[in-house]
């Protein structure tokens, strides 16, 4: 398992005095008002960052950053990622789990057999659908529905499935 979930990706800068415009990746963005400090992935480390201040704008989080007080502190780090570690990340509830953390996991059908690995997480409006990708680089989609995901063990990891009618047919 990651140690740290991201949670926001700079994208560009916003006015002159270091301040960024973040697209978030989280399904909270309103999350980052509660944030202290995020850690600030450089591409050579991750450094922490103090916030201090939050703005909203369309779908864009504003964010100004502690010691960063111009555009050109600030500059060089678009397209950078911004983290979160664990013990700072939202509280999941019961049946969920980080994308993150399911990406890679083994795809078993409830007959005991072999589908293959989950590559993707789609997320749509209803429900999240699940990408799975089996030998010979065929895909499946699987609506990440109680009716077709029958548990999610991570510990194992394993996802047991049942198949709907329909979701094989070519």
């Amino acid at each position: 398992m990651e140690d740290t979930l991201r949670v926001g990706v700079i994208t560009s800068t916003h006015g002159v005095r270091g301040e960024v415009k973040v697209f978030p990746t989280t399904d909270d963005a309103k999350r980052f008002r509660k944030l202290k400090e995020v850690l600030l992935d450089t591409g050579k480390e991750q450094i922490t960052v103090e916030i201090e201040g939050v703005k909203f704008f369309k779908n864009m989080v504003i964010l100004k950053f502690k010691g960063f007080d111009n555009i050109n502190d600030i500059e060089i780090y678009k397209g950078r990622d911004l983290l979160v570690t664990r013990d700072n990340a939202v509280a999941l509830g019961p049946d969920e789990n980080f994308i993150v953390d399911l990406i890679g996991l083994s795809v078993v059908t409830d007959e005991g057999k072999e589908l293959g690995t989950l590559t993707d997480v789609i997320q749509t409006g209803a429900n999240d659908v699940y990408e799975v990708t089996m030998p010979g680089e065929r895909k499946v989609l699987l609506p990440a529905i109680k009716q077709c995901i029958l548990k999610v063990d991570l510990e194992a990891g394993k996802v047991l499935v049942h198949l709907l009618d329909g979701l094989m047919d070519l």
